[in-house]
């Protein structure tokens, strides 16, 4: 897809995007993930919205095997989406929503392409407890490129209070416990997320240097949740309790 048909596409999934259509009928099967890559990004770019980090999505093989993909894939956070815990949410207003447990990693420093684990650790501002509540705005499964065109489900993230760099645990050690409405649903630790969660950060400075992009100092970027994803009905309470970081809630009415 060169310049001109990347634009001319871009116009037709923001005309079907004015239709209530996310994942453009027209366009099943027809997509790479390169070019769903770059029409996410174009789109981003078209709204106006100011983008201030990534989210790295399916990196834990309990979320692989969920939507049956076997590497991670990138979206784009939005200053919009981005929210304190408590926050509550309106059922009404949502596209079919979910949540992930995941870790907001904030960076205080660029990341370059071919950076390790260590240099990521270096960079790190702070780290925040958090949700990425997401819409299911089309089938993920099926069509894969269309999901990352509409920017990989992404909804808002919800941040609890941060760590800073110099108090971080391991991160890989780190425990959550998921509950909705009390109940526990499911626990994990950090290595579920290919390997440790800077390893997200690793694979998204590589990803995204194919596409022009950068991390860079003040990105925030949610680093893949922890356990398989969760839907969201109307009166659920959220937690998640990170060991050693702290916990994130939210609601639903």
């Amino acid at each position: 897809m060169d310049e001109a048909q990347l634009a001319a596409t871009v116009d037709e999934f923001i005309a079907a995007r004015a239709r209530g259509e996310y994942f453009p009928r027209a366009w099943y099967d027809r997509l790479s993930l390169d070019d769903a890559y770059r029409i996410q990004l174009a789109l981003v770019r078209q709204s106006g919205a100011q983008r201030v980090g990534w989210k790295v999505g399916l990196t834990a093989t309990a979320i692989q095997q969920q939507f049956k993909v076997h590497e991670p894939v990138f979206g784009c956070l939005l200053d919009g989406g981005r929210l304190a815990s408590g926050h509550a949410f309106h059922h009404a207003e949502l596209i079919a929503p979910g949540f992930e447990n995941e870790l907001c990693i904030v960076m205080a420093s660029d990341v370059a392409p071919g950076a390790t684990p260590d240099d990521v650790a270096h960079a790190v501002a702070r780290v925040h407890p958090a949700f990425e509540v997401i819409e299911t705005r089309g089938d993920l499964t099926s069509q894969l490129a269309l999901a990352l065109a509409d920017n990989a489900q992404q909804h808002s993230f919800v941040l609890g209070p941060p760590v800073e760099r110099a108090a971080l645990p391991a991160l890989d050690k780190v425990t959550v416990r998921v509950r909705i409405n009390g109940s526990e649903v499911a626990a994990a630790d950090g290595s579920a997320v290919l390997g440790h969660p800077y390893n997200s950060v690793v694979w998204l400075a590589g990803k995204l240097a194919q596409f022009g992009e950068r991390v860079k100092a003040g990105d925030y970027i949610m680093s893949g949740s922890f356990t398989r994803q969760f839907p969201l009905a109307a009166g659920d309470r959220l937690e998640a309790s990170f060991a050693g970081i702290g916990t994130v809630t939210a609601g639903i009415v």
